[in-house]
């Protein structure tokens, strides 16, 4: 039976365009601050965006044979789904809604907060408060949820102000997109192009190592691997593609032209913004930086510089946190029409023509996970399970090359099998390490959660629901 064919009417700058739009959020104004507490060597760094880049990319390329050979819509939903069955699938979905779009959102809503503090200072308890109210949660950790009340507070209001504007217009949502993606772009061409140019800056900073931070043997290692969770967070984005494969002109050649020079493209922009910081703040004073992107522009161009950087890096985190808003509930209502999710988040509002309860229920979730919280242990809660799900759909091009050996496949990955086995490996290595780390962490008292774990927890949670779907699916069209 031959494949059904979607209008290819993508070409190669589109397609380009999509995954620099896709890829480049609000990580990188946080992540390197992180990578110099973890490394204390700037070219550690530079490479840690590299491995980041190339990764992605492999997993990338995986995902787009798949995405080009089955171009239905659900996307990754849909690939699992005919890699492994109903149960993969649907834990994939819910873990889109418990863990990967509402922590991920949250943890993006956290950095405008936190750029925010440069014009004021939001209320924060004292550590005896802070610590009175404790969750426990039997082998995953503690949770604060009065930590940080100032700039969860703030974090809750931005999330429901955004949600209210697209649950009332898709229109209006999308419109403020475009307003807020033009921000992004003024933010980096400024920073980049203002920090270079500043004459306060050294390129001795480049050599310069951290006098505190020197990670030897196994503590480089997982230094490195925990380095790179903030760089594949930064990278994540790239299946917004992927999903339209099937759609790309002439996608043998456009599929892997326009990942690897959108890829590449998110990388040297990478490596740009964060040399320019590297270049204005010594390693030491970047490691110890909260708001490190404005720390170096106000060093460049003073308070009112700094300000403007702030600024603009708050507006650039909302179009992030929009867009993360207006599209994810799509597949918790399409769950739900299928008989997969709570009936009522499936319900098209009847005045604004919106996924209204499916945007209710998720911001009810994300506020959820703002209390149990900071950045840090969402971002990286989440993408921790993001990658679980990436192996698996790594794997399941081998999976699919023996299943379906003739369907049609406009694009076959670059280097198979080597490349995904190589993805596979690296993959599989960083989520053990991962995992690893974070446990090592949690006992040696420098966390008080284990962000892995609760990423697994919160996903495995879905499986009784599952059965209980399936069941009430089956009665109902019984009856």
């Amino acid at each position: 039976m031959q494949a059904p064919s979607f209008q290819r009417t993508i070409g190669l700058y589109t397609a380009i365009s999509l995954v620099i739009g896709s890829v480049i959020g609000s990580g990188i104004f946080m992540r390197p601050a992180e990578m110099a507490a973890l490394l204390g060597s700037p070219l550690q760094i530079l490479l840690v965006w590299v491995i980041g880049g190339v990764l992605t990319l492999f997993v990338g390329m995986v995902n787009a044979e798949v995405g080009a050979m089955l171009p239905e819509t659900g996307g990754q939903y849909f690939f699992i789904r005919k890699m492994y069955g109903d149960f993969w699938a649907y834990l994939f979905g819910w873990a889109n809604f418990a863990v990967i779009n509402t922590a991920g959102t949250a943890g993006i809503a956290f950095i405008c907060s936190q750029y925010a503090e440069y014009f004021f200072k939001l209320p924060k308890f004292s550590p005896a408060i802070e610590h009175s109210v404790m969750l426990h949660v039997p082998f995953i950790g503690e949770i604060l949820p009065l930590e940080n009340f100032g700039v969860k507070m703030l974090t809750v209001i931005l999330l429901v102000i955004l949600t209210v504007i697209s649950y009332r217009s898709t229109k209006g949502g999308g419109a403020l997109q475009v307003f807020l993606t033009a921000a992004k772009v003024l933010a980096i061409v400024l920073l980049i192009g203002g920090l270079f140019f500043s004459k306060d800056g050294s390129a001795k900073n480049f050599i310069a190592h951290s006098a505190i931070v020197k990670p030897m043997g196994i503590a480089l290692i997982a230094a490195m691997v925990a380095a790179c969770n903030g760089a594949l967070q930064a990278y994540d984005g790239l299946q917004n593609m992927i999903n339209v494969a099937g759609e790309i002109k002439d996608p043998q050649k456009n599929i892997p032209r326009s990942m690897l020079i959108g890829i590449f493209a998110c990388i040297g922009i990478y490596l740009l913004i964060s040399a320019a910081m590297m270049y204005m703040l010594p390693i030491d004073e970047m490691a110890k930086s909260t708001l490190v992107a404005s720390d170096a522009a106000e060093k460049a161009f003073g308070v009112i510089g700094g300000g403007i950087i702030a600024f603009l890096i708050c507006l650039s985190v909302l179009g992030a946190t929009n867009a993360s808003i207006l599209a994810p509930p799509r597949m918790t209502f399409a769950m739900a029409q299928r008989g997969k999710f709570f009936a009522f988040a499936g319900k098209v509002h009847p005045r604004f023509q919106t996924p209204g309860n499916a945007l209710i229920l998720h911001l009810v979730w994300m506020i959820i996970m703002v209390f149990s919280g900071s950045f840090d242990i969402l971002a990286n809660m989440y993408i921790f399970v993001v990658w679980l799900f990436n192996l698996l759909l790594v794997t399941g091009v081998f999976v699919l090359r023996k299943k379906m050996p003739d369907a049609v496949r406009p694009y076959k990955v670059w280097g198979y099998p080597f490349v995904p086995m190589i993805a596979i490996l690296c993959t599989s290595f960083y989520l053990v390490m991962t995992l690893y780390t974070d446990i090592n962490d949690y006992m040696l008292g420098k966390t008080h959660i284990i962000n892995s774990l609760f990423g697994i927890a919160l996903t495995a949670t879905g499986i009784p629901f599952y059965f209980y779907f399936k069941r009430k699916y089956k009665l109902e069209v019984g009856t």
